[in-house]
């Protein structure tokens, strides 16, 4: 049976809106990526570290500062770059919003807190942030989705993955094999994992994947 022109172009219009829809739907509901808090002093990076989200400073609008006033002496002298902001928080279930706690750096002091995306490219904090509303404010997306971090499977108890035959070991190489040559072209030795996560980051990222950073990876993996 032939369709009439207009009912297939209707149909096609229809699938064409659900689809577009159910993406922005899927994109709304992450929270991963890179924000500006509201007043513009710094980013915050989220990430999800083995199933729950983390947060970090990415950026410091004026670089260097200190934790100065976290009540643990021990860390009153790290940097707040890189330092965590969002902490462990876990998915509400049938909610596109996460609940945990926020650390609070003007006055040392960590809250319950909630994130809830508001569209792609805003994402609305509940809880006291960083010193500012206790009430909430609204972050600023200025840097896309984070994938979930690969070293998560490590948390996870699975053995990295082998590909390819074995190393030889001295005993099976032939006895007429030739040393390999050591000259400065030589290539160097395959990177780790964790060497790659680490360089994968660009020179004016210091910060890199935030589910390596000690503070998260120790809760975390």
């Amino acid at each position: 049976m032939l369709h009439c022109p207009r009912t297939v172009i209707r149909t096609l219009a229809y699938s064409g809106i659900f689809l577009a829809t159910g993406l922005a739907s899927a994109l709304a509901a992450d929270p991963t990526g890179d924000w500006r808090v509201a007043d513009g002093v710094a980013d915050i990076r989220v990430a999800e570290c083995n199933g729950s989200m983390w947060g970090v400073v990415a950026w410091e609008k004026i670089p260097g500062g200190h934790d100065k006033n976290n009540p643990d002496v021990s860390k009153q002298n790290r940097l707040t770059l890189g330092m965590p902001i969002l902490l462990d928080m876990k998915k509400k279930p049938g909610a596109d919003e996460w609940e945990g706690q926020v650390y609070n750096a003007k006055d040392g002091q960590t809250y319950s807190s909630t994130i809830k995306p508001a569209g792609p490219d805003q994402l609305e904090i509940r809880g006291c942030v960083l010193g500012f509303l206790c009430g909430g404010e609204t972050w600023t997306r200025v840097a896309g989705s984070i994938p979930s971090s690969p070293v998560n499977s490590m948390a996870k108890g699975a053995a990295p993955k082998t590909t390819g035959a074995p190393p030889k070991t001295a005993a099976t190489v032939p006895p007429t094999a030739a040393p390999p040559k050591t000259t400065g072209s030589a290539n160097p030795a395959p990177k780790t994992q964790g060497q790659k996560l680490a360089t994968a980051a660009k020179p004016n990222d210091p910060v890199g994947d935030i589910c390596l950073i000690p503070d998260i990876a120790r809760f975390a993996h």
